[in-house]
């Protein structure tokens, strides 16, 4: 018995394909010919000095900016109207001005989940990350950790299939670091890919399993995150580990 196409699962939005991709800005070239691919199931952490155009890569691989030229390609591109299948949670979150919970309702109707739906997942968002019995609460009078946790909850509710990560815990103290960092490993557990920019090399280390290394807005190196550590193999990535360039 034959199945049709409206049957079949769908294809996977990953591996994300990058070919030269260049992004100016008053000719001033921000990512300058970048090309790689984001296979599923990775944790990929981006680093490199002020500058190097981390932040903005990661935006033009969610879709928030266009690439001057080159081509970005998910395998399967996402379907107009069908719900969101990546995410992206930025350093400082937008809090609407509503509920926990709410703000969690909100996001899967934006990314078009069924109405039916939606509560019974913002509810399982919130307690995987451990905010349900703040599911009522102002999300604006929740703590710096707490909101952080409340995006990745909405970003979780999606059930992506990647997730892209902006300094996620650059604002916050030790303790609540260490709670995102526990959310963002479960989170991967559940089969969400990764790609994360932070300046903490401690976090890349415990985060990655690969380390990106773009320097003045180029991948310059790219490798197994223990190797990279260890020995880094351009002499910009040494340098940047050793301190030498400007964060």
């Amino acid at each position: 018995m034959s199945v049709s196409p409206a049957m079949r699962a769908p294809l996977t939005l990953l591996p994300l394909q990058l070919d030269g991709v260049v992004f100016a800005v008053g000719g001033r070239r921000i990512i300058d010919g970048v090309s790689l691919s984001i296979e599923a199931a990775r944790r990929a952490v981006i680093v490199g000095p002020n500058g190097a155009g981390k932040s903005v890569l990661l935006r033009l691989c969610h879709g928030l900016l266009r690439p001057t030229a080159g081509t970005i390609r998910w395998n399967a591109p996402e379907v107009q109207g069908a719900p969101r299948r990546q995410a992206m949670v930025f350093q400082r979150p937008v809090m609407l001005r509503r509920s926990a919970l709410d703000n969690v309702i909100y996001a899967l109707g934006v990314a078009g989940v069924p109405r039916h739906e939606r509560e019974q997942r913002g509810r399982e968002a919130l307690r995987k990350v451990g905010l349900e019995a703040l599911a009522g609460n102002p999300a604006r009078v929740l703590s710096g950790g707490e909101q952080q946790r409340l995006a990745l909850a909405r970003a979780w509710a999606l059930k992506p299939e990647i997730l892209f990560l902006d300094e996620p815990t650059a604002s916050l103290d030790p303790g609540a670091t260490h709670e995102i960092e526990k959310v963002i490993l479960a989170m991967h557990d559940s089969g969400t890919t990764v790609a994360m920019v932070t300046h903490n090399l401690g976090q890349a280390r415990r985060l990655g399993d690969e380390i990106l290394f773009l320097h003045q807005g180029r991948l310059v190196e790219r490798a197994p995150a223990a190797r990279f550590f260890k020995h880094p193999g351009s002499p910009e990535a040494a340098q940047f580990l050793e301190g030498e360039l400007p964060w």
